[in-house]
């Protein structure tokens, strides 16, 4: 064997290990490790108010939001018809399933349930993104806005299958293998496990072929046509992934509150899922996550900490507002794009030391 072959042979390790590198850059990343095993550790140091109502509520609205960013972020589609999505799939999950409105509820067991509504919810936000892709910008915008208020009304005035605004209640939830997926420690590991799947999927996405034909249809629709690209068909299917995301965002939904009902799926919250987006950052995955957790935080000790000063605790929203206001005035990105920026400026001072970068001889 030459050398040139032995050289090429023991390349190819470290191109693998490159790829893979490039491929999930998390692998690399200490602090993705520290945040993953904190994750996996979470029910030995918080408590069940924390695991649920902080840490599995991030999760949840994080993976809502998730949806919206991938098409966003890889597809320049603003979507406000994600939590509808959710909201739907969350409305079927109680209407096959069982629940406490037996006139209502098909009585189906949660496998066939959850499916049956996955799929409906899947195809719902199919056909709304075939008719939001004939469009672009604001009338994207509307368009999707349209679809979530005419839901919204409806489920609000339907008696026969969403049982009006009183929604439907009492939902059941999996019972298997002698566990209780309901309790606090069991469906917070169940929850992180659909983040982390869907996490990783829309990682993965963005660097295969379709994900980067679809940044290339973001970016030059006109070009990706001409170079033979079906640029709607290309929209249309990132509707579909993201709708599946979604939807499995509001199986997990109607099992935390055990319950579903208009208000759940409202105009403001259509909108709140776009404010969790844009304030974490809408071109990573991460960013729905850290804007959905900052969003958490701020509905349940805002109130408190109103009420505190003196003021009327049903102004929180004021407070996320406002935060909105100024994480995207100094950043267009986000929280993402203020820590990469407050990082460049940490390697600037350094990079400009003297003898920084001189070689010697």
């Amino acid at each position: 064997m030459s050398l040139a072959q032995d050289a090429r042979v023991a390349a190819r390790p470290a191109t693998m290990a490159q790829r893979a590198a490039r491929t999930w850059p998390e692998i690399n990343n200490p602090a993705a490790w520290v945040v993953a095993v904190i994750l996996l550790i979470m029910p030995l140091i918080a408590n069940g108010f924390f695991l649920i109502e902080i840490f599995a509520s991030t999760l949840i609205l994080g993976t809502m939001a998730l949806s919206l960013m991938f098409l966003a972020g890889y597809g320049g589609m603003v979507s406000l018809m994600q939590l509808t999505i959710a909201g739907f799939s969350a409305y079927m999950v109680a209407v096959f399933g069982i629940s406490g409105n037996a006139n209502i509820s098909l009585g189906w067991p949660w496998w066939l349930a959850v499916p049956m509504a996955l799929a409906l919810a899947t195809a719902f936000g199919t056909l709304g993104g075939a008719l939001a892709v004939r469009t672009e910008g604001i009338y994207t915008i509307m368009i999707t806005l349209a679809i979530g208020a005419a839901f919204y009304y409806f489920t609000n005035q339907n008696w026969a299958i969403f049982n009006g605004h009183t929604g439907i209640n009492t939902v059941a939830t999996p019972h298997f293998w002698g566990v209780n997926w309901r309790a606090d420690i069991p469906f917070y590991y169940v929850v992180l496990a659909v983040a982390a799947l869907c996490y990783f999927a829309v990682e993965y996405l963005s660097r295969a072929p379709f994900g980067l034909a679809l940044q290339g249809v973001r970016d030059n629709p006109r070009r990706m046509a001409a170079l033979g690209f079906n640029v709607n068909a290309h929209r249309i299917a990132a509707y579909a992934f993201a709708s599946f995301v979604a939807a499995l965002a509001g199986v997990l939904q109607v099992w935390n509150y055990r319950q579903i009902s208009p208000g759940s799926v409202s105009v403001g919250a259509c909108i709140d899922v776009l404010i969790i987006a844009v304030v974490g950052g809408i071109t990573r995955p991460i960013g729905p996550f850290i804007g959905a957790l900052i969003f958490v935080l701020l509905r349940t000790f805002a109130l408190d900490f109103l009420v505190r000063l003196g003021l009327d605790g049903n102004r929180f929203r004021l407070l996320i507002g406002l935060g909105f206001l100024a994480i995207v005035f100094w950043s267009s990105d986000g929280v993402i794009g203020l820590w990469q920026r407050w990082r460049q400026s940490q390697r600037r001072p350094a990079a400009n030391q003297p003898g920084r970068g001189r070689g010697h001889g």
